[in-house]
Order: structure tokens, then C-alpha cells, then sequence
């Protein structure tokens, strides 16, 4: 019989409507793909040597469970560089990208029926993350006219006995919004540990995001390369973590995954010392995509009340079409060949939105936006 974890594990719905689009595709239709966060760049020139490289002097082992010492420094440099941080390389667990991180935490943080606060909306996979270590989401709201930050009084009054610890995502997925240095600020005054997700830092085009380790150290920090350096299927994160936690969560990396990518390892490395002229440009091209959808959105009738400045989403309020996003978003796939990514993905809080992503090249954009005017245009409701 199966487990009830198994049984209880919701869909995450934008791989279902990319696999519909795939079906689609196959018959064949020309499927514009506004709905996954995932770069549309190649690597960085010197991660593509750096993986080379890697394969040619045979560095294709297992290295430390914690991780490729060298990388670990760099790592501790970036945090410095960025933030004014400073981190030991002992306090660092790498891993293959933030998802097993995000569960070896809280595998080593959570007693069963501990509880986790979140933001509602927030990323999708969070919830499911939190009941396989059998703990219990404490979901948080957070509102569009906030630019969906949280408000400290809020968490407060979330918080009891049990909870263990608060989730932050900045810049936050499925919304682009930065929590801004006072909220930080109030949030890591509470008691419980702070999980701060930083997995989009620096994909921000005003303003700049800060780490949560700049207002306290009691705190898991997530971050990787997938994202920034366009590094998704090289699948290399890390989580910088309190000392007394990083034994624990080492022996759960040594039974569950052993260690992450040897090559991807080095190809990290390289990201972090040599690939900032080729960043700065993915950026320069993603703030013009974001300024054309943010402005393209708005003459589409659909609601933008802050602007995104980071990651590389938008979304907006889509209740004028439609309150329930899961048809809606299917509805456009099938009538208007372009996908996009329903709300209710990321919460209750997000049913009657849609989430866009600019990480498609503008010619793309353009087209499918021009089919989202052309489905509103014959829009009759669902």
C-alpha cells in the first residue's frame, strides 16, 4: 500500500502544465513557455572549461561530504564581498542545488508535529518539503498591496512553543518582490531560526537584496548556482548553517546523498571568481524583459500594485478573467499555445493570479503576450 507521505504530496503544478505543453508540442503546436524559472542562458563561458576541465584531469570522485574545500572558501569570500558576512567554511554544507538542503535542515531541525512558518503565497514545493519531516506549515499571508513582505506582527502572532522555524525567500519566487532591511530587520528578532532562502540573489535590478546573516546569525541560509549563473542541471547549492548543526546535517548528506557533483563543484568555483562580466549582462538583458512585461501585463488589463525588482517573475492579478487560476492558466495553454503558471501553485493566498517568468528571450515574450491579448480578446469566461 502506499504511504500517506506519498499520498499526501501535492502536484507541482507548473511541471504539470509544462508536461501538458510538452503533449501539445508532440501533436504540433508552438508552445511559448512563459510558466518555468528556469534561465534560458547557457552557462558562463568559464564553467563550461571549468566542467571541461574537471573531466579531463579526472575529478570525477566523491570529494568531502561537506563539500570541495576550495569551493567552501570561496563561498565564505562571496559572503563577505556581498554582504559584509563573515562566514567559516565550516559552517557550509554543499549539496546537489537547495533541495536536498532545504530537507536535511529541517530533517535536522524538526521533532515530529514542530512547526514551520511561511508566506502565503510562497514557492510551492515548501509545504511538501515541511511534511515529509513531518512538521507542520503554519502558512503565513501576505498581500499584493504589501508588495507580499511580510508583516512582522503577523509572524508574530503565528508563533508558539512549537514552532522551530520562520521560511523568508528574497527576491521571492513566485512574486520578484524584495523583502525590504526593516523587515529583515523585525523578523530576525523573533526567537525561532530563520530558514532564508536566497536562492535569487543577485537577480536584482533596484535597489539590492540583503542576506539575513547581516541581521543575525541564527539562521540557515540557502543559496546555489542554478539561478544566477544558469547552472539548473549542473544541480549545485549549498547551505550555510550554526555550527552545532552542520554535524547532523553532514551524516544526513553522507546516508542520503553522499555529496554533490564532483565536476559541478569546480564549475562553481569557477562561477565565483570569473563570471561576473558574463552576469552582469544576463542581468542587462533580463531588466529589459521585465520592464517590457511589467508594462505589456498592465496594458492587458491585469493588476501589477508593486513592481518586481528581483528573480525573474511577475505576478499579477488575474480575477478580472477568472477566479480560479488552475483553469484559467490551462485554459491559455490550450486556446492561446502559451504557458504560464497558475497562483494556486504557490498558496490559497494566490488563487485568482498568474505568474509570468521573463527567463524566455523578448522576441518570446513579445509573441506570447501578443497571444494573451488575442485569447482576452475572445476571452467569454471558463
Amino acid at each position: 500500500m502506499i504511504s500517506d507521505k506519498a499520498q499526501g504530496i501535492s502536484p507541482f503544478i507548473v511541471m504539470e502544465v509544462l508536461e501538458r505543453a510538452a503533449v501539445l508540442e508532440k501533436e504540433g503546436h508552438h508552445i511559448i513557455h512563459l510558466e518555468v524559472g528556469e534561465p534560458d542562458f547557457n552557462v558562463p563561458s568559464c564553467v563550461l572549461q571549468a566542467t571541461e576541465q574537471a573531466i579531463k584531469q579526472g575529478r570525477t570522485h566523491y570529494t568531502h561530504s561537506l563539500g570541495d574545500p576550495e569551493l567552501r572558501i570561496e563561498i565564505c569570500k562571496h559572503y563577505f564581498k556581498e554582504y559584509g558576512v563573515t562566514v567559516s567554511p565550516d559552517q557550509i554544507l554543499v549539496t546537489s542545488g537547495t533541495s536536498p538542503a532545504i530537507l536535511m535542515i529541517l530533517f535536522a531541525l524538526c521533532n515530529p508535529n514542530d512547526e514551520i512558518i511561511l508566506s502565503d503565497p510562497g514557492y510551492a514545493c515548501y509545504p511538501n518539503f515541511i511534511n515529509l519531516a513531518g512538521a507542520k506549515m503554519v502558512k503565513v499571508p501576505v498581500y499584493e498591496a504589501d508588495g507580499f513582505q511580510y508583516r512582522p506582527e503577523n509572524i508574530g502572532l503565528a508563533i508558539t512553543e512549537r514552532t522551530k522555524a520562520i521560511m523568508i525567500n528574497s527576491p521571492m519566487n513566485p512574486t520578484g518582490n524584495l523583502l525590504s532591511p526593516d523587515t529583515l530587520k523585525a523578523i530576525s528578532g523573533f526567537s525561532p531560526y530563520i530558514i532564508s532562502d536566497e536562492i535569487y540573489h543577485g537577480l536584482v535590478y533596484q535597489d539590492r537584496a540583503h542576506s539575513i546573516l547581516e541581521y543575525t546569525s541564527h539562521a540557515f541560509v540557502l543559496n546555489g548556482f542554478s539561478k544566477l549563473y544558469a547552472m539548473t542541471g549542473l544541480r549545485l547549492g549549498y547551505v550555510i548553517a550554526p555550527e552545532e548543526f552542520v554535524r547532523p546535517m553532514q551524516k544526513l548528506q553522507q546516508n542520503l546523498f553522499i555529496c554533490a557533483s564532483s565536476v559541478a563543484q569546480r564549475a562553481g568555483i569557477a562561477a565565483l571568481r570569473e563570471a561576473g562580466q558574463e552576469i552582469n549582462h544576463m542581468k542587462e538583458v533580463y531588466n529589459e524583459r521585465r520592464k517590457y512585461m511589467i508594462i505589456r501585463l498592465r496594458e492587458l488589463g491585469f493588476r501589477i500594485t508593486v513592481e518586481p525588482t528581483g528573480a525573474f517573475y511577475v505576478f499579477v492579478d488575474a480575477r478580472h478573467l477568472a477566479t480560479n487560476s488552475y483553469k484559467l492558466a490551462f485554459d491559455i495553454l490550450e486556446k492561446a499555445h502559451l504557458g504560464v503558471t497558475p497562483g494556486i501553485d504557490f498558496g490559497e493566498n494566490g488563487e485568482g493570479y498568474l505568474r509570468f517568468s521573463y527567463a524566455n528571450s523578448l522576441e518570446n515574450i513579445m509573441e506570447g503576450l501578443n497571444r494573451l491579448e488575442n485569447y482576452i480578446r475572445h476571452f467569454e469566461g471558463l
